[in-house]
């Protein structure tokens, strides 16, 4: 079931369009507040943090989205856009009652990040002119993505590997992960594409 519910289509990943288009931001990298080591995984670690923050804390954003922002912690990297190209929409099923934030990670990379205001999930699209697979990677396999995410599952499709998780401290939240299978894929698609639901129904 839980598959069912998270489990990103993989043949929509190569329609995707060149991610480095879709999310051209105005501005550059020096529009965040301070620099970061690794903008790409600090972008990434940002929407995730803010994909728990918006989903397990509605007070953070029913009102005043200050809380959930803080949450991300990215300053001025991070702003609110009416709309996005339909490739960086999450699945049919996901799309109601949404917001959309985009998120600088470079001159031309960045994240998409959906949320919504009727159904707990978020859902996350990078790309860009750089390779996104190694900060992916690195964050699914630091600690402190592992303290709080259990694995629980992992496919492989056409060079691209789907991870899944749980929240350790509330499992009703759960998290599918996709990127390259390794480092150097093709960058005219999305390189990272992560989707969490809460299950209201467990």
């Amino acid at each position: 079931m839980l598959r069912m519910r998270c489990c990103i289509d993989m043949e929509r990943l190569f329609r995707l369009l060149l991610a480095a288009m879709l999310l051209a931001i105005s501005g550059s990298a020096s529009a965040q507040d301070r620099p970061v080591a690794d903008p790409v995984r600090s972008g990434l670690e940002g929407a995730l943090r803010g994909c728990e923050t918006w989903v397990l804390d509605p007070s953070s954003w029913l009102n005043d989205p200050a809380r959930f922002l803080a949450a991300i912690d990215l300053g001025s990297a991070v702003y609110e856009t009416e709309k996005l190209p339909e490739p960086l929409l999450p699945p049919e099923p996901l799309r109601r009652g949404n917001r959309y934030w985009r998120i600088n990670a470079g001159p031309n990379e960045g994240y998409a990040l959906v949320v919504s205001r009727d159904i707990p999930m978020c859902h996350i699209t990078g790309g860009g002119g750089v390779d996104f697979q190694p900060a992916a990677e690195a964050m699914a396999a630091s600690p402190d993505f592992s303290d709080r995410w259990e694995r629980i599952g992992e496919e492989r499709q056409e060079g691209m590997v789907s991870t899944f998780f749980r929240l350790r401290e509330e499992p009703k939240l759960s998290l599918v992960l996709s990127r390259a299978d390794a480092p150097g894929a093709r960058r005219d698609r999305a390189q990272v594409i992560a989707t969490a639901t809460y299950d209201l129904g467990r």
